[in-house]
């Protein structure tokens, strides 16, 4: 048998399994995307604020850059790495007002938390940008435990697959990794309890919102467990919660007031933003640690300015979509509470966790039938199966976003 009859065979098991992967040829439509001759709502993107089909946000960002002399246009291309000649005056800036933006918030924690003790005060933050959110977590974590240090890295058992192998680069003589079961911080406690004695860090790994079930991590708890062991280091990725949870929008950690109590703070571009890339929050002696350690920034052709530029333009607006927020806060709330009264025993909660609300049949096959039907009714819904999320935990991964109205809502709630 050839390499090439072996790899279809590989598929064709793939295939048989209903895991069995494709990309779509799509076309976009505003809040739609056309599929198979179909206009269909889009309720499977995380554009959860909606500003990536905003075609009058995207017009007035293009008149902003018109006025602009010809000689500080933003560049279509980096050409090279930042360390090269791939840095350049947007970069700085969008680095620069993202610091000012934590912190004004952590300033505003600090007020809160300690109005008289000026000593408790955080320090701030430098913030570094990244090409993506996948270049973040594979690069930081073998980054931070290249010293030569015994060190532990704890992750949660749910976090997302570019974490998961940013841990698997990391293991070295003197790094080793364990999973805690989801969201249980009693089985983290014992984790650390049971750590050796020459353990000198240990990194606990989180996501703040969950990519495929939609709900949060207890970061004030984890702040808690921090306080009780000086090794310990708090390392959060906020991709699923910047633009969406805050008063300003920076995440669960800025909804929390746990913004200073965390030394990694992560997050992505690609979703809320409508843009592309990623960042760090952290100290600035590990951000130049980053700089001269970190192998997807040092080895990779930095994002375009015009890029850049554009993350800028959405950034300044963050603070002021509060609205939007809320009127997500809402449709996701009702959504969840819809499936929670049709498949649940238990009281329904009315608590919002986040725009992702995971419609969970089990059945890879009976999962795909429902995807079908509901694009048949004119929804852009897609068939989540494993190895993404747990084997007989196959589901339907409805994400609202802010431009759906109530009847949006109203109507996938009746197709469900």
């Amino acid at each position: 048998m050839t390499l090439k009859d072996e790899l279809e065979q590989a598929l064709q098991t793939l295939k048989k399994n209903e895991q069995y992967r494709q990309i779509p040829t799509l076309a976009h439509d505003g809040r739609y995307v056309v599929y198979q001759g179909k206009r269909l709502l889009n309720i499977a993107s995380n554009d959860y604020l909606g500003l990536g089909s905003d075609s009058s946000l995207q017009r007035a960002f293009f008149e902003q850059m018109d006025q602009l002399a010809d000689t500080h246009y933003p560049k279509m291309s980096a050409t090279s790495s930042r360390l090269l000649t791939g840095d350049d005056t947007q970069l700085q800036a969008l680095e620069f007002e993202m610091q000012a933006w934590y912190q004004t918030a952590v300033c505003q924690e600090d007020v809160s938390n300690s109005p008289s003790s000026p000593s408790n005060l955080s320090r701030p933050k430098s913030v570094l940008v990244f090409n993506s959110g996948y270049h973040a977590n594979i690069g930081i974590l073998p980054a931070l435990t290249a010293l030569p240090i015994k060190t532990l890295v704890l992750a949660d058992k749910l976090v997302h697959a570019s974490i998961i192998d940013g841990l698997r680069l990391s293991q070295n003589k003197t790094v080793g990794y364990r999973r805690y079961r989801h969201n249980d911080y009693a089985h983290l406690a014992l984790l650390i309890e049971q750590a050796d004695d020459d353990i000198r860090r240990i990194i606990i790994v989180t996501e703040s919102v969950f990519s495929m079930d939609g709900d949060r991590a207890d970061l004030q708890q984890l702040v808690q467990i921090k306080a009780q062991d000086a090794r310990i280091e708090l390392y959060v990725d906020e991709a699923h919660a910047i633009g969406v949870l805050g008063e300003t929008g920076l995440g669960l950690a800025e909804e929390t007031q746990t913004l200073g109590q965390i030394d990694y703070l992560v997050g992505t571009f690609g979703k809320a933003f409508a843009s592309v890339g990623a960042y760090i929050m952290c100290d600035e002696i590990i951000k130049r640690w980053l700089v001269n350690h970190m192998r997807s920034l040092i080895f990779s052709t930095a994002l375009p300015p015009i890029n850049h530029a554009w993350t800028r333009f959405v950034l300044a607006k963050m603070p002021s979509l509060t609205p939007a927020r809320t009127h997500l806060a809402l449709l996701s709330t009702e959504l969840s509470e819809a499936i929670a009264r049709k498949h649940s025993t238990n009281a329904v909660s009315s608590a919002y966790t986040s725009p992702i609300v995971p419609y969970i049949l089990g059945d890879n096959a009976r999962t795909l039938t429902k995807a079908q039907q509901l694009q048949a009714a004119g929804f852009y819904a897609l068939p989540i199966r494993p190895p993404t999320v747990p084997a007989n935990s196959a589901r339907i991964r409805l994400v609202m976003n802010a431009k759906l109205t109530y009847d949006d809502c109203k109507r996938l709630i009746q197709q469900l």
